[in-house]
């Protein structure tokens, strides 16, 4: 089941165990967009990426921080640098792709439900119509429910 609604994918809907996930970059970067609200409410997602990022990690990896009882995060490795270039956006479907097929099996040995903003689509460059199918290809067909957060706008 895939699901959209108005609220913040930092305090994500429902009960039993859940996994916030979101799109990181590949350069250790963590500043801008969604990571700002992951940061306000737990330190340790942060501080797993930028460790992970001095031990090495790859386009495609996932890493999965608890972050409460029945709660964790998801650092998916899937944009490459903070910028477009004459290559495109920074984001990489493919790495994606990966990381969302390594978070299914995560979630499910978990039993979570998968919440997110809408990953990205924004800073990293990406397009929702792209996007999407992904998030359906890899976990809503293999059962997972998944819960999209749009922030409301005031």
């Amino acid at each position: 089941m895939l699901s959209y609604v108005t609220g913040d994918a930092t305090a994500p809907l429902g009960g039993g165990p859940r996994i916030i996930c979101h799109i990181c970059n590949d350069i250790g970067g963590w500043g801008r967009g969604f990571v700002v609200a992951l940061s306000r409410r737990w330190s340790g997602p942060e501080a797993a990426y930028r460790a992970w990022h001095r031990e090495g990690f790859d386009l495609g990896e996932v890493q999965v921080v608890q972050v409460e009882t029945g709660l964790w995060v998801a650092n998916m490795i899937a944009q490459h640098g903070i910028r477009p270039t004459s290559a495109g956006p920074p984001i990489r479907y493919d790495a994606l792709d990966r990381c969302l097929a390594a978070l299914a099996v995560q979630a499910a040995e978990l039993g979570a439900s998968v919440h997110m903003p809408r990953i990205g689509s924004g800073l990293a460059g990406g397009t929702w119509d792209r996007i999407e199918p992904l998030i359906i290809d890899n976990l809503v067909r293999h059962g997972m429910s998944v819960t999209v957060y749009d922030l409301e706008h005031v």
